[in-house]
Order: structure tokens, then C-alpha cells, then sequence
């Protein structure tokens, strides 16, 4: 008898778990998830030195099923080649965290574009060239946008949501379109400066235990950036950093005050800033909440600064970065949901 149970065991645990999935399979006419539309959409790069055309700016629509129309939100990357995923060619940077975003606004009926900025992934055919790039031209692509999302069926009004560097880019790119008058009914900042991003800079290198020596270099050029001046004597290990066809773009983006910026706006902001956060402090998010008292601040204990659950401890801090696998952390969405539909209930 044991003999004839052992040969029959395979079976009768098929069986049995055929009878599982057919407990948990749904029933007829049930509701069953069905994931968001995703398609590319692609703007004018324009015209390069010589009048040459570039080539497109690319970025990712996404839809959420059945949706019958409302706000949609437009997602700006942060500094360095950083894609329109949150993922960077910087080998242990891939968190994916603003596919994250997009996917967790669709689950709550949200649209949204998050795109490549210029000259990084499938934008990289609309690059003037590095030394042709200032702050300016990413506030301009990222209003492009805006007015580009504005004229799709059934959007009602545009956010826009940057993380980041990405959150000033945001910050000012609302403000230019609200000269056009174009539909913009908040902005969303994510772990984003409140201070000019030269301090921010030389904070996150003495934080990394880079040697003081050049630690205090590069202060120096970063002295020289921030009063208009370029640098020709660049040490080897500052070169990625400073190197001198970048300079122009530092000096536009060192020209700037964040806090300032956040406080000229004149639809509702989102400070949303992780308590764990290495690269960025909470007491930037209060220094943008000082500037704009009309914001909405939420401090997300325990998130860093890809908005993913971690220790304060730096190596523990640092490999979330590498990990897409990781939700984002408690409270993130829910902070950014929960505005979209105040801002919207507003405009």
C-alpha cells in the first residue's frame, strides 16, 4: 500500500494544486488587473550649430487602462546621464525609481510622461554638444513638453514633477509656462536642493571621504564656476566633474538659487524629501518650504535619496541604488497621489 501511495504522490500533489489554481483563478466577469498603455512620444530636437536638424527628444506615455481623462504629469530626471527610468550609466545606479513613480500613478488612474532628457539615452541624437548645454535649455525641453502633453486627448492639466535636479528644472519650467498661461496645476519636487548647487556639490564630496586636498580644489573651481569664470587647471580625478566642456553648463546651473525659484511660484508645490536621504538634507526641503510657505512638505522617514527604504548607513544606503527590485519607500506615493488630487481639486 505504501508502495502504490508513493507511485500515485506525484499525481495526487498535481492535482491538488490544480485544484488551488482553480480556487485562485477569477471568476467569470471578474475584474482583473490589467497593466497601463505605454508608448513612446517623441518631440523636435531643433537646430544645432550650422543649422543642422538634431534628432528627437524621446520620452514614455503611459496610460492607465480605462482612463477616461484628468491631470497628467510630466517626469523629469535628475543630474548626470540619468534616464527617464531614474537609471544612469554610473555602474550601481540603476533604482528605476521614477518607473516606479509612473507605474504607481497609473495604479491610481494617473497619465504621465517621463522622458530622456537631451543628449542621455534615446535623446542622445538631439545633443548640441555637451559645451553648447545650459541649465536653461533642460527647463525649456521640459515646458516643451508640458505644452506637448497639454494637447493629447482627454489631459485636463499638467504637473510637473522632477526629481532631484530634476525638481529645479521643474520649479522653472512652471514658471515659464505660466507666462503662456498653459494648464499647469502643481509642481512636484523630490529630494530636491534648497540651496545654489555648488554648496550642495562640495557637501556630497566631503560626505563621500574624498581627501581634503581635493575636497578643497575643487571648492576652489567651484568658487570660480559660481562667479562666471571658467577653469583651465583641472586635476585628473575632477576632470569627470569639471571638466572643461561641462564648465559653461555648471556656471548656468551654479548661477542659480532654488529656494528662490520655489518661492516665485504661484501654483501649489510638493517638497517631498527622504529623512535618510545622502545626497540631499531635510534641511534643503525646509529651506524650500521657507521660501514658498504655500507648499505641502512631507518628510518620508527612512527614504533615501532614490526614494527607497534605507539605513542611514552609507554602504547600506548606496546599494538600494542598485537594486530596481526594491518598492519605493512607504509613504512616497501616497504623498504624491494624495497632492495631485488636492492640486487638482484647486485648479
Amino acid at each position: 500500500m505504501i508502495a502504490s501511495l508513493t507511485r500515485r504522490l506525484p499525481h495526487l500533489i498535481a492535482a491538488a494544486l490544480l485544484a488551488l489554481a482553480s480556487l485562485l483563478a477569477p471568476l467569470p466577469g471578474q475584474a482583473q488587473a490589467v497593466p497601463p498603455t505605454e508608448s513612446d512620444l517623441t518631440l523636435d530636437g531643433g537646430m544645432g550649430d550650422g543649422g543642422a536638424t538634431l534628432g528627437a527628444l524621446h520620452g514614455t506615455l503611459m496610460i492607465p487602462d480605462g482612463w477616461a481623462g484628468g491631470p497628467a504629469v510630466v517626469i523629469q530626471a535628475g543630474s548626470g546621464p540619468t534616464d527617464r527610468d531614474g537609471n544612469s550609466r554610473i555602474p550601481g545606479v540603476h533604482p528605476d525609481t521614477l518607473k516606479l513613480i509612473a507605474q504607481g500613478l497609473a495604479t491610481h488612474g494617473i497619465a504621465s510622461l517621463r522622458v530622456d532628457k537631451r543628449c542621455i539615452a534615446a535623446s542622445a541624437g538631439a545633443c548640441p554638444g555637451e559645451d553648447k548645454l545650459r541649465f536653461t535649455t533642460y527647463v525649456d525641453d521640459m515646458a516643451a513638453w508640458a505644452r506637448l502633453i497639454t494637447k493629447q486627448p482627454k489631459v485636463g492639466c499638467v504637473l510637473l514633477l522632477g526629481h532631484s535636479e530634476g525638481a529645479t528644472i521643474a520649479t522653472l519650467a512652471a514658471a515659464k509656462l505660466a507666462v503662456d498661461k498653459a494648464p499647469v496645476c502643481g509642481v512636484l519636487s523630490l529630494s530636491g536642493s534648497g540651496r545654489p548647487f555648488g554648496q550642495v556639490l562640495i557637501e556630497q564630496m566631503k560626505a563621500s571621504g574624498a581627501p581634503p586636498a581635493l575636497v578643497e580644489k575643487a571648492a576652489s573651481i567651484e568658487a570660480s564656476l559660481a562667479g562666471g569664470q571658467t577653469v583651465a587647471d583641472v586635476p585628473p580625478p575632477l576632470q569627470a566633474m569639471f571638466r572643461p566642456a561641462v564648465q559653461p553648463y555648471l556656471i548656468s546651473m551654479m548661477a542659480l538659487d532654488p529656494a528662490k525659484g520655489a518661492g516665485a511660484l504661484t501654483v501649489p508645490l510638493l517638497i517631498l524629501q527622504g529623512e535618510t536621504d545622502l545626497q540631499v538634507s531635510v534641511a534643503d526641503a525646509r529651506l524650500l518650504a521657507q521660501a514658498q510657505p504655500a507648499a505641502t512638505l512631507a518628510l518620508i522617514p527612512g527614504a533615501n535619496h532614490v526614494l527607497k527604504t534605507a539605513p542611514a548607513d552609507r554602504p547600506a544606503n548606496l546599494a538600494t541604488y542598485a537594486d530596481p527590485t526594491l518598492p519605493l519607500a512607504p509613504g512616497v506615493m501616497d504623498a504624491i497621489t494624495g497632492f495631485i488630487a488636492t492640486a487638482v481639486a484647486r485648479h
